[in-house]
């Protein structure tokens, strides 16, 4: 299998990575890096963050591009690509959407497998006076136009994650045998009309179809 260099390589470099991040001094760290620090999911980018400080000299980052634009690119790449994400252990969705169906469809053509590492995390909340999120939104400079905009469709403001614990780290290959298991998210439209590209989407009740290896974290 190709792939399980990769693997063997990635498992070696991310066992020592930190387990507790809380959320002010992880997005401290990621603007002091101008690496995703506005973003109201830190702990995704955070875990994205640490996998680059540990895998740059073995991976390249990004991953290759599958659309036009540039952000249209997987998250880093060695013998194929590969995606991080990080998932709430306690969600009650049990899902987590991945990447463009047709990008992925395309990697999985050109190398074979594509690849997913993903951080599962116990994860804690806002308090009711929502006093982390007043510290970010004061870190960003006030509320941005998206968070006014949602704001204002559903008057709702939800709960921001104030720290994370890693758990496990999964190695997942997806491939033409077991592409089949994973579901379709389709997102809806762009501002011009146009259907926005269907994504993958992952049901953690189905990850044994896809889980190659992991780590356990004390």
């Amino acid at each position: 299998m190709p792939y399980l260099p990769d693997i063997t390589i990635a498992k070696l470099l991310l066992a020592d990575l930190p387990t507790e991040w809380d959320g002010k001094q992880s997005i401290l760290e990621l603007k002091n890096a101008n690496f995703n620090w506005r973003q109201m999911e830190w702990w995704g980018f955070y875990f994205e963050y640490l996998c680059r400080l540990r895998l740059s000299r073995c991976f390249s980052f990004p991953g290759d591009q599958y659309g036009k634009s540039k952000t249209a690119c997987f998250d880093m790449k060695r013998t194929i690509n590969w995606d991080l994400k990080a998932k709430a252990i306690k969600s009650d969705d049990h899902r987590s959407i991945l990447n463009d169906k047709h990008g992925i469809d395309q990697s999985i053509q050109k190398y074979g497998s594509h690849g997913l590492i993903i951080a599962l995390c116990d994860v804690e909340y806002n308090d009711d006076n929502r006093s982390f999120q007043q510290w970010h939104e004061q870190l960003k400079g006030g509320k941005s136009k998206y968070e006014k905009e949602r704001e204002q469709r559903t008057n709702i403001s939800r709960y921001r994650k104030v720290r994370a614990k890693l758990k496990e780290t999964l190695f997942l290959i997806i491939n033409d045998h077991n592409k089949n298991f994973l579901a379709m998210y389709h997102q809806g439209r762009n501002s011009n009309g146009n259907p926005r590209p269907p994504k993958y989407m992952l049901d953690y009740d189905l990850v044994d179809k896809f889980l190659v290896d992991r780590i356990v974290y004390p």
